[in-house]
Order: C-alpha cells, then sequence, then structure tokens
C-alpha cells in the first residue's frame, strides 16, 4: 500500500461499457441502449458511482499514510534551525546581547537565544611541543594567513601538547568555545556520535592558581582531526596567569595521551570566545518569568512598543491580560515600566495600589513582544469544534520550538481569560493542535474546552531551512552595538533543514527498500568500506571468488604517505563495520595495496619550434601511469595506446617511435600485447622514463 500501484483501475468509459455488454446475459427484454432510455440513465448513475468508490478505495490520505509509514518506522524527520559559531573582533569593552539579537548576511538572519555578554577575551597564541622542542604557531590566530601547522609535529608521540594561550578567560564554571580548522587532504567519513577515537586520546588542562587543572572538553574536532568546535568548560579553582606564557597569558594545555594518528593533525586558523547563533527569524516572542513582582525584559522587540502582559493570579489558573498604568492610581490589572538604557525593560506589579497583580506561582508573568509585521496579522481564527480544523498561519517555514498560540475565552463572569497552548500538549481539557511548518498551518484534533476561543499568535519564529548552512567566513551585520565591532564565522553553518513532508519520508521508504543492509554484491562490500566510520578512504576494490566463497577486498587509506600501507588499526575497523554485514557463510580477506613503478621507452620527435619540451612530455606520461593518486583503481588495465595519444596529442610533438612499458616486477603486473594488467591489489606509478628526445628535421 505504501509503494503500490492500481494495475487493474479502470476508466468510467471501460465500466460503462462491459457493464453494457453483461445487459443480455440477465435478460433478453431490454433492447434499447440509447442514452435516451431511463435504465441506461440509471446504468450510467450507478457506473460512476461505483468509478468515484473505486477511486476513494485507492486512495490513501496524509494521515494514513503518515500512520503506515510510522508502523514501519518512519516518521516525519523534526526541521532544524541552522546553527553558527560567530567571533567577535575589535572588541574594546564588553557588550551584552539581548535574547534574538539579529545578526544578517543579506536577507539572511541569525539570533541568539538567550542574553549574553561578549568580553574583550581574545587568544594570543598557539604553541606545540613535540619531542620536548617548543615551536610558535601563533600565525594560526590570523585569519587572513592561511599556513597549515604541525602542531605535534612531524611524528605525533604521546606526551607532545598544544599550548593555547589567551589575555584571560571565562570566569570558573562557564564555557570557552574554540573552533579549529584542520587542512583535510582526503575527506574523513564522520565519527560516530557516541565512541572512543581510534587514533588518539587528548587531556585537556587549564592552568589555575593551584597549577593545571583537568577540564571537562566536548571535542567535535577529534583529536584535531576534522575541522570543528571545542567546548571547554572552567575548572573551578581561580584562573591564573602562567608565569612562563608572553605577557603572562592565561594557558589551557592539551596533551596527547594516544598518538595513533593516520594523518598528522595539520591546523590552518585556530578562532576562540565564540557564541552561538541559529537561523531564524523571530516575529514575536514570548518571555515566561516565575518572579511575580518586578521583572527585567532586555529586547530589541519591545523597543517597538508592540508588547503584551499577562499575569497568572491563581496556581494552574488561566492568564489575565494587564496594560500600562498612565496614572500611579490607576485601579485594575496593570504594570509600571521603568527604561534602563536602551532595550532594558523592567515591568512592576504592585496590588496595594492597582488592586491586582500576579500570584507566587509557576510561570507567573509571561510577555510577549511582537514585530510591527505580526502585531497586523497575529489573530488567525476561532475554534469552531469540528475535527481536524485547519487555521491558515500569516508566515510558513515555522521554527516549532518557538510556536505558541494564545487562546482567548470568557469566564462566568465574562472576563477574558488567556491561555498559552503549545503544540501536540495532551492534557485533559487542553486545546490539542498539529503545526504544519512547512505549510504554515495548524490543524486542531480535539478542541477541549476551547470551543469559541480565539486564537492568537504568541511567540512565533521563522527559518530557511538549509539556506542557513553557510559557507564560512562570512561578515554578518547587527544593530545596536559599538561601532568597529565585526562578526565573522569561522566555520560552516550546520543542521539546517525543513520539517519531512510526507511525500518525502514516502520516497525514503522506498529507497530504504532498495538499500542492502547485508553485503552481497562488490559495490556492497566497496560502499560499506569507503563509508567507515573515522577513516580516510580513498581507494576500495572489491573481488568475488565464488568457488571458494572468498571476498578480496584491497583498500588505500588516505593518509600522508606518499605510497600508504594498510595498518592494524584500518584493518581492524573495516573487518569489526564488514562483520556486521557480511553473510554467514563468507570469508573476508581485507588486503593492503601494492604500488608497482611502470618503466617506459622510447623516441619522441618535437616540433622544430618546440625544443624545451622534455618535462612537459614526461609530465603527459606520469598522469597516465598514476593511479595512486589518480581516479583510476585497483587491477584498471594500463592501455599502451592511451598512454602513446597523451604523449602524441601534445602540441609540441611531431610523432612517437618505438615506445614501450614495462612492469619493474612481473609479480603484481603482467605485459600483455603491449598493455599492463595489473594485480587485483596492485597500483601503477611512474618508474624509469628512458626518453630521446630529438627535433625532427624534414
Amino acid at each position: 500500500m505504501l509503494n503500490s500501484k492500481n494495475l487493474n483501475k479502470k476508466t468510467f468509459e471501460e465500466r460503462y461499457s462491459e457493464a453494457l455488454t453483461q445487459i443480455p446475459l440477465y435478460t433478453d427484454e431490454w433492447t434499447n441502449f440509447n442514452a435516451s432510455d431511463p435504465g441506461v440513465t440509471i446504468l450510467e448513475s450507478l457506473t460512476a458511482f461505483e468509478t468515484l468508490q473505486a477511486d476513494a478505495i485507492d486512495q490513501v490520505t496524509a494521515p494514513v499514510l503518515q500512520n503506515l509509514l510510522r508502523l514501519v518506522g518512519f516518521s516525519p524527520r523534526k526541521g532544524k534551525c541552522a546553527r553558527l559559531l560567530l567571533a567577535a573582533e575589535n572588541m574594546k569593552e564588553p557588550v551584552y546581547l539581548p535574547a534574538n539579537q539579529q545578526f544578517y548576511i543579506g536577507d539572511l538572519c541569525f539570533e541568539t537565544n538567550r542574553l549574553m555578554m561578549l568580553g574583550t577575551g581574545h587568544l594570543t597564541g598557539v604553541y606545540g611541543k613535540s619531542q620536548g622542542v617548543y615551536k610558535d604557531f601563533s600565525h594560526l590566530c590570523e585569519k587572513e594567513l592561511k599556513v597549515p601547522g604541525l602542531v605535534f609535529g612531524e611524528v605525533p608521540t604521546v606526551g607532545d601538547s598544544v599550548f593555547f594561550t589567551a589575555n584571560m578567560l571565562p570566569e570558573p564554571g562557564e564555557e570557552l568555545i574554540l573552533y579549529i580548522n584542520v587542512a583535510d587532504r582526503y575527506n574523513r567519513n564522520d565519527f560516530p556520535e557516541k565512541g572512543v577515537n581510534t587514533f588518539a586520546q587528548i587531556k585537556w588542562e587549564c592552568y589555575t592558581e593551584e597549577g593545571y587543572k583537568e577540564v571537562n572538553v566536548r571535542d567535535y574536532s577529534n583529536c584535531f582531526l576534522m575541522s570543528g568546535e571545542i567546548r571547554i568548560r572552567m575548572p573551578q579553582e581561580k584562573i591564573a596567569a602562567h608565569p612562563d606564557a608572553p605577557n603572562g597569558d592565561c594557558v589551557i594545555r592539551a596533551t596527547l595521551t594516544r598518538a595513533d594518528y593516520d594523518v598528522r593533525p595539520k591546523l590552518v586558523m585556530v578562532q576562540g570566545f565564540l557564541f552561538e547563533v541559529w537561523q531564524k527569524k523571530t516575529l514575536s516572542a514570548c518571555t515566561t518569568f516565575h518572579k511575580p513582582g518586578s521583572v527585567r525584559l532586555f529586547s530589541d522587540f519591545a523597543e517597538e512598543g508592540y508588547v503584551h502582559v499577562y499575569g497568572r493570579e491563581e496556581k494552574g489558573g488561566s492568564y489575565r491580560r494587564y496594560e500600562y498604568a498612565l496614572t500611579d492610581d490607576a485601579q485594575g490589572r496593570y504594570y509600571d515600566l521603568d527604561k534602563e538604557g536602551y532595550g532594558m525593560h523592567i515591568y512592576s506589579f504592585d496590588k496595594k495600589r492597582h488592586g491586582y497583580a500576579p500570584d507566587k506561582v509557576k510561570n507567573a508573568i509571561r510577555i510577549v513582544a511582537y514585530t510591527e509585521e505580526m502585531m497586523r496579522t497575529y489573530a488567525i481564527g476561532t475554534v469552531l469544534g469540528y475535527d481536524n480544523q485547519m487555521l491558515k498561519l500569516p508566515v510558513n517555514h515555522v521554527v516549532s520550538d518557538s510556536f505558541t498560540i494564545i487562546a482567548k475565552r470568557y469566564d462566568e463572569e465574562g472576563e477574558p481569560i488567556y491561555d498559552f497552548v503549545r503544540p501536540e500538549r495532551s492534557e485533559e481539557g487542553n486545546l490539542y493542535y498539529h503545526l504544519y511548518e512547512y505549510e504554515g498551518k495548524i490543524c486542531i484534533e480535539d478542541a477541549g474546552a476551547f470551543i469559541g476561543a480565539e486564537l492568537f499568535i504568541g511567540g512565533c519564529a521563522t527559518t530557511d531551512g538549509p539556506d542557513g548552512n553557510i559557507r564560512s567566513g562570512s561578515v554578518f551585520k547587527t544593530r545596536h552595538v559599538p561601532a568597529g565591532i565585526r562578526f565573522t564565522n569561522p566555520g560552516v553553518g550546520t543542521g539546517g533543514c525543513f520539517r519531512e513532508r510526507i511525500a518525502d519520508v514516502r520516497k525514503r521508504f522506498v529507497e530504504d527498500l532498495y538499500t542492502p543492509y547485508t553485503a552481497v554484491t562488490a559495490s556492497d562490500y566497496e560502499k560499506i568500506v569507503k563509508e567507515t566510520p573515522q577513516l580516510c578512504i580513498h581507494k576500495v576494490k572489491a573481488n568475488m571468488d565464488q568457488t571458494r566463497n572468498r571476498v578480496r577486498i584491497a583498500v588505500k587509506p588516505g593518509t600522508d604517505e606518499e605510497f600508504p600501507k594498510l595498518s592494524d588499526i584500518y584493518r581492524k575497523v573495516i573487518e569489526q563495520e564488514l562483520e556486521k554485514r557480511r553473510l554467514l557463510t563468507t570469508r573476508i580477506e581485507i588486503i593492503s595495496p601494492v604500488y608497482e613503478p611502470v618503466n617506459v621507452r622510447g623516441t619522441v620527435y618535437v616540433k622544430p619550434t618546440y625544443e624545451n619540451c622534455r618535462q612537459q612530455i614526461e609530465a603527459a606520461i606520469r598522469e597516465q601511469i598514476d593511479y595512486v593518486h589518480s581516479d583510476k583503481n585497483f587491477g584498471d588495465v594500463l592501455r599502451f595506446n592511451e598512454v602513446f595519444h597523451a604523449i602524441e596529442d601534445l602540441d609540441c610533438v611531431e610523432f612517437v617511435y618505438d615506445l614501450s612499458l614495462q612492469p619493474q616486477h612481473s609479480s603484481q603486473a603482467k605485459l600483455k600485447d603491449a598493455d599492463i594488467y595489473p594485480a587485483e591489489n596492485c597500483l601503477l606509478c611512474a618508474g624509469t622514463l628512458a626518453l630521446e628526445v630529438d627535433v625532427y628535421v624534414k
């Protein structure tokens, strides 16, 4: 039903024709089949009804399809806002950023999620200690310089360290975010979210008044093997300046406790003191407070003046709307407002003066600040009470985590009361609805006690989904910060996506049906090896031996060596991955690559106007024979005519004479009809090039 077609579906004309041909089987008195006959009219009506019924049976509505997909383990993936780390440059004094502070690159908006303070801390240097020798890598802190640095030296060993110095560090218990850019030679497969790094382990320490203290770290660079962030939680001990550091700076030390790197860590850039932003644009922000007397709201939105204040006067009860008190002796539900600079608003509630105030209960006060755009369209409709009532929102691509509806009802005295309702919160008597964030709709499944309630948007933000996964190095604009401060992102945006639609879930289900989870064919084995977590796999070729029920897999790792071999670590990790997928009786053999030089002899005549072109000819030959760095794979035949034509097609060459190819070792490659046939785990490379280059004279 999820992936089927009704091949027996018939049209109205086909059904009507069959019905007419069957009439004589039931009666011989009906002989008038003209359209004017009442019987034919009845037959047409019945045929049309049958066709409509068949179509209805064959259709699967979206809710039914979603439930069917859920039964087989496929639910829509939630939408996410892209996440980004920003660096603030040219900071001269601390700056407070409110929640929902907006940063723009073009029309794309990123926001902070909470109130934060940007300090003047910055990295001052990076130093490496390898084999007891210190080396300065402070140029890694400069964005303009892209000179890679082997921070653990040529051969990383246990005990080697990297030191990060800073003019200051965050307070004890707070977090410092670094971002490491690594030079990648070959693409490395992602590390599993939970698991031990196979190649290295690092102990992180911070210098305090009591000496170096180990700190908790979340290292998304996986010991400098991939570009990523490093989140360092400051120790509870007081941070101290290191006596040996330049200018008495603070120091964070990273020391190798295991060093079996396949690729030496080569850093390109290090940036620190970063903060998080998410790609979204808030149109209305709903802030909750527990303290009922006086609350502070630091918000750009509040400056626009479109603010609604609600207070809860009894535990578990609905909210009441409070208005701004124009006079000190105003009686009713009023609040007093004071300002302390741009964006800082203080809301006070005085029961003695006004007669009403929020009580000391959970979520006592809610303040909703709207933009002018949202204020004009924040009313979305009335709850009518029928099943699956659909209401259109004024925006699409809604962020579900920020979305809240305000339901306005009336109590027994006719006074308005308000409830804040989140999507899919099932409580007795509550309004239960689904949010279709991509289409910008809500579907009310159960009205509960809210029939007749007027609905308004409380909190609402929109996102651009995958468009937020921007590249690194962009410059952002924002408002209400001191001039001269520059905001950039050292890393790419990640995670941005829209909520998956039912059609996409069904497509993913169909693709999963055709995805092999058990390795059967050679391509299955090659795919599994290429995608082995943690590893850099450059080339792989599987060969099936049906007679022995054996699979031999040649693997070339993408490491720093010119002619890399397969290490024990690589072999072990690949075998563990294949063991999960192999057929029970199939034997697997992982084989390391061998490299076979190919010697080339011959005479090349060049045109008279070209004299110094030997280097160009040799480069063309090496490119054809190079199986190590090119896309040519294990066992691919080296064709004589391809090498010949590669030389002959050069502009400087007149013609080629007496060309020959010869492998150095006949055990790894065979010469047959001038072509070279390498073994199943053999990669060819250029050997001795014995060429005579002469000028052709007519």
